[in-house]
């Protein structure tokens, strides 16, 4: 899954890896949690043949999904991620899929290794970011809730994906991660239906990331400082994936 993640890049740097409208200036944010606003990046409908503006614009969404069809946000589940493998079918995520693909611009990630009771090992904070550095987009859905009074609210997911062999001993899941070369087939969801983009809707490569093991001040969302990044002293590495019974998402997710 992917339950925290960093966004530490200036607008400027954003807007020149995602070719998206001018953004306003906005700070680094070190530990962006659910139901948090979160930039993502859509594809840019207004945009004329002939016109100079850029074919992307971002927005904030709360990191939450919410299907149209809810009566009660309250009375349903805090959707921040959508099952790759099955996002397209499930009724939740199934419009999304098909007119609302967006980008998740991000710094990394964090997750955790949980060992197994009994081992006698704690948890294990991790910073995974690109091993080259610079943004990282992250597949995402969004949707537009609105209530009976008519209000609206703009909410997104972050899809995941079976984790690689590198990031496996972690956590079996990791995000999907969309390259440069295809984000505008990912944004594109007129041309392109669900089944056209299923395969970019996998496992990065193992060499992309490096995990970095931090301490637990990560846990708090209070803690937002670049410090959550220092390095610590990990006694036993994880080396072996945890294993977890796997039974998808509920059916009407």
């Amino acid at each position: 899954m992917c339950g925290r993640y960093a966004l530490t890049i200036s607008p400027e740097e954003l807007n020149e890896i995602l070719g998206i409208m001018d953004l306003e200036d906005f700070p680094a944010r070190y530990n962006i949690a659910p139901t948090q606003p979160i930039l993502v990046v859509v594809s840019q409908e207004a945009r004329k043949k002939g016109s100079n503006l850029p074919e992307r614009r971002a927005v904030l969404v709360r990191w939450g999904f919410t299907p149209g069809w809810v009566k009660d946000p309250k009375q349903f589940p805090l959707l921040i991620n959508a099952r790759a493998e099955t996002a397209i079918g499930k009724a939740s995520f199934r419009a999304a899929m098909r007119h609302r693909r967006v980008l998740v611009p991000a710094s990394g990630f964090y997750e955790w290794h949980r060992p197994s009771k009994g081992s006698g090992e704690k948890p294990q904070a991790y910073w995974i970011k690109p091993r080259r550095g610079g943004v990282v987009a992250f597949a995402g859905l969004m949707e537009t809730w609105s209530s009976a009074d008519g209000s609206e609210v703009d909410t997104g997911a972050i899809l995941t994906t079976a984790a690689n062999a590198a990031i496996a001993p972690i956590h079996n899941r990791m995000p999907v991660v969309i390259k440069p070369e295809e984000f505008s087939r990912w944004l594109d969801c007129k041309t392109q239906e669900p089944r056209d983009v299923a395969d970019l809707m996998k496992s990065v490569e193992e060499d992309f990331f490096e995990a970095i093991p931090i301490s637990d001040r990560v846990n708090k969302v209070t803690n937002m400082s670049a410090d959550l990044h220092d390095r610590v002293t990990v006694e036993k590495p994880p080396s072996s994936p945890k294993i977890k019974p796997d039974h998808g998402q509920l059916s009407f997710f």
